[in-house]
């Protein structure tokens, strides 16, 4: 078993660069599906979720050439199957990204229902009532999701409930072959939806509005046609090193994203007392005073993002007061809090409010990685804690954040991954 192992006390400082998105990468590659021939993608980040993804698409016959470290070669000219196993969903809930794609391509899908992170309910309702709207006929049998198109795709208004990511993308691509025009109303507005618009309009299809409340996709009857596209740069893993600085004092560069894709939480870690310098596709990231302790809610882009509320938990638990953190997203997302308490971190959960009061210091302790985020976050904590801490479950780390470790101890930390006997296998 691996964990890594953080001894506290040591600065940051220099520079980082981040990889592409992982939440954009998944779905492009999910929407190669929809361009036979050979798409190639460049800035694809090298973690566990983008491999799990590829072994999808091989298992529905795509073939994928890797050059270098992050250019993918994705030919999905021979793809001959429209059913995605459990055993690689179960890995990732995004695998159902290849829903919109498969019926767009074939007109039906078998897909099985998501696993992934264990920090929510994660409800595909929206997808399916949305794409029934556009005639897709629905069955749900041991565990599998069959999907057919009885009468074809036809465009009208789909309005969701909430602006979800997922809801959107499958939308949006099941819709790029429907007769009409198919308006999603409420539609989810972050930038990789953007990314993933661009992608559909450079193949061929009339995708307008991405990145505001209402998108609108005009049916095309052309076959989409396979491109070279780059994949954004991920915001989270810049807000994730953002955090870290501002935690550990800094002065840190973060390379290799958009900043107006941090908007909101730039803001917030102003007034928390971070200074943060925004340039191109970067910023600098210093703090000199206390940490200044406030309320935080999230909500869908433009709205602070529910995948940085953990970090943001961390600087707030050494903040000068107390201060109130609301997640409106995912109901299971505050199991990193336990874990930071085991740390010295005073915080309560009530519901769906987590009540945080400022502590001077956190202490070096045995944690586990709660999930993707959480387990950044530990190891961020750790970063500041007296003597050294133990994160272990890190394969949720490895889902997101490629060579963590590596840009960590680059930036003058002392962090280590290591190999410890598992405690359930040992006498």
């Amino acid at each position: 078993m691996e964990v890594i192992k953080v001894e506290g006390g040591h600065p940051l400082g220099g520079e980082v660069t981040v990889e592409g998105a992982k939440n954009s990468a998944l779905k492009l590659m999910a929407a190669t599906l929809m361009a036979p021939g050979v798409t190639t993608l460049t800035n694809v980040p090298n973690i566990a979720d983008v491999h799990v993804m590829g072994k999808v698409l091989k298992y529905m016959g795509a073939k994928i050439d890797v050059l270098g470290v992050h250019t993918l070669k994705i030919d999905t000219s021979e793809v001959d199957k429209w059913e995605t196993p459990y055993h690689l969903v179960a890995q990732m809930r995004a695998s159902t990204a290849v829903l919109g794609p498969l019926l767009s391509r074939f007109g039906k899908a078998i897909v099985a229902m998501p696993g992934g992170c264990n920090i929510g309910a994660r409800k595909i309702d929206m997808h399916i009532l949305g794409l029934e709207a556009l005639g897709v006929k629905f069955d749900i049998d041991h565990g599998n999701i069959h999907a057919t198109t009885p009468n074809g795709l036809n465009g009208t208004v789909v309005t969701l409930d909430f602006a979800s990511v997922g809801a959107t993308e499958n939308l949006m691509m099941a819709s790029v072959h429907a007769k009409g025009i198919t308006t999603i109303d409420n539609a989810a507005r972050e930038p990789e939806i953007v990314d993933l618009a661009n992608l559909l309009n450079e193949m061929g299809a009339k995708v307008r509005g991405a990145g505001s409340p209402v998108i609108e996709v005009e049916g095309v009857s052309e076959d989409l046609h396979p491109v070279e596209h780059r994949v954004v740069g991920d915001r989270i893993e810049a807000g994730t090193f953002v955090a870290m600085a501002g935690l550990a004092g800094g002065p840190v560069t973060v390379k290799g994203f958009e900043p107006v894709h941090l908007g909101l939480v730039l803001k917030k870690f102003e007034l928390m007392g971070l200074n943060i310098v925004r340039g191109p596709h970067q910023c600098t990231v210093s703090r000199k005073g206390s940490i200044h302790s406030i309320d935080i809610q999230t909500l869908p882009f433009p709205g602070f993002p529910t995948d940085m509320q953990a970090q943001t938990m961390c600087l707030l638990a050494q903040g000068d007061s107390s201060c109130v953190i609301t997640e409106n997203v995912f109901e299971n997302r505050f199991m990193f809090a336990s874990e930071l308490q085991r740390m010295g971190a005073d915080i309560r959960i009530e519901g769906h409010h987590a009540i945080v009061h400022g502590v001077q210091k956190f202490s070096g302790a045995e944690v586990k990685s709660p999930d993707l985020r959480g387990g950044a976050a530990l190891v961020m904590a750790g970063l500041v804690a007296d003597g050294v801490t133990t994160v272990s479950d890190i394969h949720h780390i490895d889902r997101g954040y490629e060579r963590f470790v590596q840009k960590l101890t680059g930036l003058g930390a002392k962090v280590e991954r290591v190999e410890v006997p598992d405690p359930e296998i040992v006498d």
